[in-house]
């Protein structure tokens, strides 16, 4: 994550999705999965977190139309929609854990304590749940303001330049953000007349050659320092800004791994995501709940010069009808696998 931490105190923004709130900043790096499927859904549920709660959006990709992004976001769950869901859930659980009483298995796994799906209050809960089923309505959409960066539709428009020794996408996207930080009212340095609001970046695949980088086909590119460059000037950015910054990368990829160790110490939290479409954990029975794992690289540590070091690591996802959850793996946990 790239976040702005300024001054004595640090923007918090949530993705959503409550396991992970407890561990990431308002910038988040989110290594793509093998296929993209599950790394892109994180993505939109980071923008619709946005538009529920009223910020800005900056949505960036060399992929797809920043348009259509916006119109496949999920739309936010109510209150009474929730609990059937939670309900549905905790009968499954309980169901679940009485046919694992009639098993003659290890007294580890009996003694296993109970797992219990508790609702917070509205009031308490921080962020949203949301429909992955349904798309946000037109109507939320069209309140929302928005600002786009789509690849292709900016180099048509503006002839090719490289800085720096960056390419010419990084370019053009760091003077984009830039120019909406600064003219929208989002640069934290100077006060400001208009009313405070959050700028929520996106960057869908950074780093891929849709973006015109290299680094994803050779071991040595062209420009090895381009993508670090462009994460530092960005770094920068968020830090004197009221924003907050998610961006996915091909980590699978990228060849070199000085480049990814340059990334990870450019970003303030780190997390990677493990699909199991392909693989054999697909069927294997101790993960056959689960549709991947979360893999926690890098937890910053609030007003500290030293790396949070959190046992909640352990993390697996799902993805049942309408609700994609992140649980902590407490069963497999307990048998060391």
């Amino acid at each position: 994550l790239l976040g702005p931490t300024y001054g004595t105190g640090s923007i918090l923004e949530n993705t959503t999705l409550e396991v992970l709130d407890f561990n990431l900043l308002p910038s988040s790096l989110n290594l793509e999965d093998k296929y993209g499927i599950y790394s892109n859904l994180l993505f939109k549920y980071f923008l619709a977190e946005g538009i529920v709660c009223g910020h800005n959006l900056f949505v960036a990709s060399a992929k797809e139309d920043p348009a259509d992004i916006l119109k496949e976001l999920p739309a936010p769950l109510s209150d009474d929609a929730l609990k059937n869901q939670v309900d549905e859930k905790e009968t499954a659980i309980k169901s679940k854990q009485e046919s694992q009483e009639s098993m003659k298995i290890a007294w580890r796994y009996q003694n296993l304590p109970r797992i219990e799906v508790n609702i917070p209050a509205a009031s308490a809960r921080f962020g949203h749940y949301y429909d992955v089923s349904k798309v946000v309505s037109p109507e939320l959409l069209q309140s929302t303001k928005w600002h786009r960066f789509f690849l292709p539709e900016e180099m048509s428009l503006h002839p090719e330049i490289k800085t720096c020794n960056m390419t010419c996408g990084y370019t053009r996207l760091l003077q984009s953000i830039q120019r909406i930080i600064y003219q929208e009212g989002f640069d934290g340095s100077y006060p400001q007349k208009k009313q405070k609001n959050i700028l929520r970046i996106g960057i869908q695949s950074l780093g891929s050659v849709l973006w015109g980088d290299d680094i994803c086909c050779a071991h040595n590119p062209e420009d090895i320092y381009s993508l670090t460059k462009f994460l530092y000037v960005l770094r920068g950015l968020l830090r004197m800004s009221l924003s907050a910054c998610i961006i996915t990368m091909p980590a699978h990829l990228i060849q070199n791994k000085a480049i990814m160790e340059r990334v990870t110490n450019l970003s303030d939290t780190v997390v990677g995501l493990e699909s199991f479409i392909g693989s054999e954990r697909e069927t294997n029975p101790l993960y056959k709940d689960y549709q991947g794992l979360i893999h926690v690289h890098k937890i910053p540590q609030l007003n500290s010069l030293i790396c949070d070091v959190s046992g909640t690591k352990d993390l697996a996802f799902r993805l049942k009808r309408k609700l994609f959850t992140i649980e902590v793996r407490e069963t497999l946990r307990d048998f060391n696998v």
